[in-house]
């Protein structure tokens, strides 16, 4: 199938995914200390990081005009949105950044030669992070899922304090809205409070 305008879904024709509790573990947990590639070509280590952090995560984003990973990706609960997803964190950054978080990244198991094509065409303000030996993902148990012999991250986001979990959004859907579902929830719970 080939990837159409990746930013004009109709949500209404895509199945949403169900809660599987593939992430009810993640509330509370430290982060591991896993260092990974960023497209600003550097390396982050999230467990590192001081303040509060955003990390979204999605499956893997598309190229317009390129075939897709199968044929019926939009219609696997869940894969549909990873553009759209983080357009609505690019959109929203400097929002997150005014309602307390310290930093913003995406976060997929694509390789970071293609992530970088992608945050440059689509003018991030923010890195991704590379996952692509699923280091992260088996350290902190992410859900996944099994599509063309690879395995992508089910997509969630999540605020992390100070190297430990705060809270976990998943499942999204749909995805366009995580964003301003995330910013809402940083508004009503600055850091600091009880």
């Amino acid at each position: 199938m080939n990837q159409r305008n990746l930013l004009d879904v109709d949500w209404s024709k895509i199945p949403a995914p169900t809660d599987d509790g593939g992430a009810a573990h993640l509330k509370g947990m430290a982060v591991p200390p896993v260092s990974l590639l960023a497209t600003n070509d550097t390396q982050v280590t999230l467990s590192a990081l001081r303040g509060r952090t955003v990390v979204f995560a999605y499956p893997r984003t598309g190229e317009p005009g390129k075939i897709g990973l199968v044929d019926d990706w939009d219609m696997i609960p869940g894969a549909r949105g990873c553009t759209p997803q983080t357009c609505a964190f690019r959109d929203l950054f400097a929002d997150l950044r005014a309602a307390g978080a310290a930093q913003v990244f995406g976060l997929s198991t694509q390789s970071n030669d293609y992530q970088t094509e992608m945050a440059s065409r689509l003018h991030l303000p923010f890195p991704v992070l590379s996952d692509e030996k699923l280091e992260l993902t088996h350290a902190l148990k992410l859900p996944t899922m099994e599509v063309a012999g690879l395995t992508l991250i089910r997509r969630l986001a999540l605020i992390v304090d100070d190297a430990r979990i705060k809270e976990v959004f998943y499942p999204v859907f749909p995805p366009d809205r995580n964003a301003g579902d995330v910013l809402e929830w940083l508004k009503r719970n600055p850091r600091g409070a009880a």
